[in-house]
């Protein structure tokens, strides 16, 4: 994971020396807004029209942050609206690579080899780090935003006019509920995993594998008695959480050292990522190969000899019990 200093890519790790051993994430920084009409976005970011083939999503398969927004492309009917590339799962000196050889669909819309070449092209002084997802607006020539979880808003509503699809998956009533859910899961679970992974020092480590199980028993319990985690609908909390679920097991549990227990070992919590797994269009964007040997074998200060694990079996295909709560799929706007 390297990053771009006045627009030059510098392979650099993150520098835990300089916060005592903890894995900082640095903020998002290109935060345009794609709106129905092209007004500002609801914090005042400067908006851009939503239109049909204008946009393009570039991600990695093996990316939790990426993975949640492909998800919300897929329920929300936008694939024939906006196109995808994604990137090879092996992320090496010079960073997120498009060799088709290794992987990658390749980038039909700019042809560039690395992914920092895009950014660059956003802004050839670019300084940052170099992530997925990022949305490409073709008429301007630019990535206007590189943060999934306004990805994940912009998707959910802002092309509704064009694709009459009316799922909402942050429905209006339940964002309390959902905004603290996501606080809980984001902070403890989702970027929990790489605070223990990325951890130099034990005393970091310790602290933040405990909180991150802390956090994991407290959704197991709630999903002892509602179906979902905002009650009995599914929203974007839902496909926020799982992006993590699905890689504990393969990834995290051994490869980040996040091996208190398993997610298989919450009864609770298996089932529930069995669902959503099954939801139908979900399955379809979980790509495990890329997630394991993109972990495994491009983080070579934790796995020097970048052996890629056969297992474990996971089985997510395998029934769940998920009906004896109840339940009523995805609200509609309206």
């Amino acid at each position: 994971m390297g990053l771009l200093i006045d627009g030059v890519w510098h392979d650099q790790w993150y520098d835990t020396d300089k916060y005592d051993g903890e894995f900082v994430r640095e903020s998002a920084k290109l935060r345009d807004w794609v709106t129905q009409d092209g007004s500002d976005g609801p914090d005042g970011q400067p908006g851009l029209r939503a239109e049909s083939g204008r946009y393009h999503l570039y991600v990695s398969l093996a990316c939790p942050w990426a993975h949640r927004v492909m998800i919300m492309r897929r329920l929300k009917g936008l694939d024939d609206l906006i196109g995808l590339s994604h990137v090879s799962p092996l992320m090496l000196d010079k960073g997120w690579s498009y060799n088709v050889e290794e992987g990658s669909s390749g980038d039909p819309i700019n042809g560039v080899d690395y992914h920092h070449q895009l950014y660059t092209l956003t802004d050839p002084d670019y300084t940052g780090r170099v992530t997925v997802p990022a949305l490409w607006d073709k008429q301007n020539g630019r990535i206007i935003n590189n943060e999934s979880a306004e990805l994940l808003r912009m998707f959910n509503g802002a092309f509704d006019h064009l694709t009459g699809n009316r799922l909402d998956l942050y429905p209006e009533d339940l964002r309390e509920t959902i905004d603290a859910v996501n606080a809980d899961v984001y902070d403890h679970i989702n970027n929990g995993v790489y605070k223990s992974g990325f951890a130099t020092e034990q005393r970091v480590y310790e602290k933040h594998v405990v909180a991150l199980f802390d956090s994991l028993d407290r959704m197991e319990a709630r999903l002892a008695e509602e179906r979902y985690l905002a009650g009995e609908w599914l929203t974007e909390a839902d496909i926020r959480l799982f992006t993590t679920l699905v890689r504990f097991d393969a990834v995290y549990h051994g490869h980040f050292k996040c091996n208190l227990r398993r997610i298989e070992d919450y009864p609770n919590l298996s089932n529930y990522l069995r669902e959503i797994y099954q939801w139908p269009g979900i399955k379809e964007t979980v790509n495990m190969d890329h997630i394991q040997r993109h972990y495994y074998y491009s983080h070579e200060h934790i796995n020097p000899t970048r052996i890629v694990p056969k297992g474990p079996l996971l089985g997510l295909d395998r029934p769940h019990d998920r009906e004896r709560l109840t339940g009523r799929g995805i609200r509609e706007v309206g």
